[in-house]
């Protein structure tokens, strides 16, 4: 008696009945030597050898390969489970010609979450049997025998294979054929004959011949050999990575060429450069290549060294026709080197172009493949198209949305007629690409359509056609909230913790107001600056911090974003657009996003603005946003935002805070009642929007705290950082605990605040102290 072992389980039986096919393997005979159990590493139950597979197992599918059962078969009827002879026998461990530095092992599943992987020769998905290799290389069992017999060059060995299974052809096939790419190079199938087996495998014809070894000039001290590309390394000419199919490696120097890229000529004669052939060189620095007019640095690429002329090897051989969702008819390439406007996007061109005869178009190649709609614009909120005749559309104005340099009607563009909105066509491609687009469908749903934060209790008219809601149910509030007009003292907003100073919401209840504005706020919007274009939610926080200004806030409205982890924007910096009015400028300010010069506010460099050209006026976004009125605790009254130094005595231009010196030419806080000015920044801190008799539940204390300010002399001390406690505090109102911290040796966002100030003084003459 011998013991053998087979999935973890110890089987004796006598030699002679023990047939061993491999270590995953066995068949187990009678006394009589006649074939009774089979047994598979891969199930757990003996497996039935059927000689041809009957009519109750017709649909049944192999569990190795997935595919449909046909001839000899094994199967456990028990559990539905069925192999293919060749799966059934497939080694436990392959040595592949394709793969030298490892050899495969035979799995039952890929070892991956999710148990699935991608074949590296036909790039289909792999979910049953699976030969791999902890290079992450993962095949099909018959992936892997067949490219196998093609690398032994024994493809007329395969069993059951004859010349007319072998379908040579060099004709257009099916759409599906047209997407197909050869397994071996990756090309497309039906640049050259092809060879197809048995309809799953396809392979150029000259594929099947490919050396296994090459030597080439641009990598002479090694060979290079055909194998699967299971370091995922870029091609050194071509400059991309080819995960799936053959390539040509030195796998010690890490050196890759595409199949294509070896075949590539070293020396060319082009239409673009007829005075001297072109040779192919590595490693060219910032070379300008006069087809695509882009440099890349250290770029492969044909060059002519007297003419300093080249070629990125990409663009050496342009397709001859190209048909774009952008027009109607295909193009045709046009190699004639002559300077060109393209008609799409109405830039300069200098070498190939793309013609349409019949509409008298010329194009770059890169822009045939533009966009015909970008749906839902960021910046605008609708769909833009693209047009060849801005003249068939009444548009109005002729400037650009985005740069607000002219547009001219002559050359493409994209617009959306129905607002008057109209931008460059490089703008509008550049500015659509910094956006990570969400097609949830929640528009089509109808989710955007019924999205107001408030059900109208009473309505009344306001002429004949205007009806305003006179009394509301907010979503943020348990009391109905009344319409007025009439702002008396100093109240702020409990949506945007602003100022009130136009017409508002009220509760007669309790103390609680909203803007008009901040009150309509939907409960879902799109945000024009954010980078996750998806709706975002209304939300109402206890404590946040805005990703946008870098302030903090509580008790307030914000939205939030459900890719980006605890991202909240303000309601100020929500309702910001790329176009604005301030009062310290009497025109309409443009987003910029380069600009050069000063902010008109606070004297900082400025890298983007806000900026009126014509008047040479510009801010920085927090500039921008500041309030036109805010409370501070250096006076009893409200500051107000003031523009203009009245006056002329330089013996006032003093901040009543830091007691520096002001310019007199930069916006500053000032009390007309008590005669004192300030800084902005010395008025402005992170902590300057938190609402004061508000409470707040830390981790660390028992009960709920408050948020104050301490403006008397000899405040409490922090129970943390034991000084006194004269900014923005915390403190326990049960009676008899005097618990009470600074609010920045709490705050979660303390961090944050710190990073983002450091970064905004960043090259400027201040110190950022914790």
């Amino acid at each position: 008696m011998e013991q053998y072992k087979y999935l973890n389980h110890s089987f004796k039986f006598p030699q002679k009945h023990l047939l061993l096919l491999n270590p995953h393997t066995y068949i187990e005979t009678n006394s009589k030597g006649e074939m009774e159990l089979h047994h598979h590493f891969s199930h757990q139950h003996p497996l039935e050898f059927m000689e041809e597979h009957n009519i109750k197992s017709e649909k049944a599918n192999c569990s190795g390969c997935g595919e449909q059962v046909s001839g000899p078969s094994y199967s456990c009827t028990e559990c539905e489970f069925y192999l293919d002879k060749k799966c059934f026998e497939a080694s436990p461990e392959v040595n592949h010609p394709f793969h030298p530095k490892h050899s495969l092992k035979l799995l039952a599943s890929p070892p991956y979450i999710g148990s699935w992987a991608i074949c590296a020769f036909c790039d289909r998905r792999c979910e049953n049997f699976v030969y791999h290799c902890s290079c992450k290389l993962d095949l099909h069992v018959k992936c892997a025998l067949f490219s196998k017999t093609i690398a032994e060059n024994k493809i007329g060995e395969l069993e059951g294979v004859s010349q007319k299974d072998l379908l040579v052809s060099s004709e257009n096939g099916s759409e599906e054929l047209e997407e197909t790419e050869c397994f071996a190079c990756r090309k497309p199938l039906l640049d050259s004959p092809f060879i197809s087996f048995d309809s799953r495998f396809y392979l150029h014809k000259k594929c099947l011949d490919l050396p296994i070894e090459v030597n080439h000039i641009f990598h002479s001290q090694h060979p290079l050999v055909l194998q699967f590309n299971s370091q995922r390394l870029p091609c050194q000419i071509c400059q991309t990575t080819q995960p799936r199919g053959l390539v040509y490696c030195c796998s010690p120097c890490e050196f890759t060429l595409h199949i294509a890229c070896v075949e590539r000529p070293t020396r060319i004669n082009h239409p673009c450069h007829r005075d001297h052939p072109l040779i192919l060189q590595l490693n060219l620095k910032s070379l300008l290549c006069q087809i695509c007019r882009e440099t890349q640095a250290l770029s492969p690429a044909y060059y002519c060294s007297a003419c300093k002329f080249g070629l990125h090897v990409k663009c050496v051989s342009p397709k001859p026709s190209i048909k774009g969702e952008i027009h109607e008819h295909p193009f045709t390439l046009f190699w004639r080197q002559v300077p060109f406007i393209c008609d799409a996007c109405g830039t300069r061109g200098e070498c190939t172009s793309y013609i349409c005869s019949p509409c008298g178009l010329i194009v770059h190649e890169s822009c045939i493949s533009l966009q015909p709609i970008i749906k839902r614009f960021p910046r605008h909120g609708h769909s833009i198209s693209h047009t060849f005749i801005l003249g068939k559309y009444e548009i109005k104005s002729g400037k650009c949305k985005i740069c607000h340099e002219e547009v001219n009607s002559k050359h493409g563009c994209y617009c959306c007629s129905d607002c008057n909105y109209i931008v460059h066509t490089n703008c509008g491609i550049e500015d659509y690409r910094w956006y990570k687009i969400f097609d949830d469908g929640s528009e089509e749903k109808g989710e955007l359509l019924n999205n107001s934060a408030f059900d109208v209790i009473k309505e009344a008219k306001l002429g004949e056609n205007d009806v305003i809601p006179t009394e509301i149910k907010h979503l943020s509030h348990p009391h109905n909230l009344i319409f007025s007009k009439d702002v008396k003292d100093d109240k702020y907003c409990d949506g945007c913790v602003l100022f009130i100073s136009t017409s508002f919401y009220h509760c007669a209840q309790c103390d609680f107001f909203l803007h008009k504005s901040c009150a309509k706020l939907p409960k879902k919007m799109y945000d024009w600056d954010h980078i996750h274009q998806r709706p975002l939610t209304l939300d109402l926080q206890a404590v946040l911090l805005c990703r946008l200004c870098g302030f903090e806030f509580n008790n307030c409205f914000s939205y939030s974003c459900i890719v980006c982890k605890d991202h909240h924007t303000c309601v100020p910096c929500i309702k910001t657009s790329d176009t604005f009015t301030c009062q310290g400028h009497e025109h309409r300010l443009f987003f910029y996003e380069k600009y050069e010069g000063q902010c008109n506010g606070c004297g900082e460099n400025l890298e983007n603005a806000y900026a009126c050209k014509e008047c040479k006026f510009a801010l920085e976004y927090n500039c921008l946003t500041l309030p036109d009125k805010i409370q501070h605790k250096c006076d009893e009254h409200p500051l107000m935002l003031t523009y203009v130094e009245d006056n002329i005595y330089s013996k006032y231009h003093y901040c009543d805070i830091c007691e520096r010196r002001r310019n007199a030419s930069r916006w500053f806080y000032r009390c007309a009642i008590c005669d004192n000015s300030a800084h902005t920044d010395c008025v402005i801190d992170a902590y300057s929007y938190m609402k004061l008799g508000k409470t707040y539940t830390a981790k660390d204390h028992p009960h709920p705290l408050t948020f104050t300010r301490k403006i008397y002399d000899y405040p409490p001390e922090c129970h943390i950082c034991e000084e006194h406690c004269e900014d923005l505090s915390a403190e326990c109102l049960e009676n008899g605990c005097n618990y009470i911290v600074h609010w920045k040796c709490i705050d979660p966002y303390r961090k944050d605040i710190l990073q983002w100030l450091r970064w905004r003084h960043m090259g400027e003459d201040k110190e950022v102290h914790d």
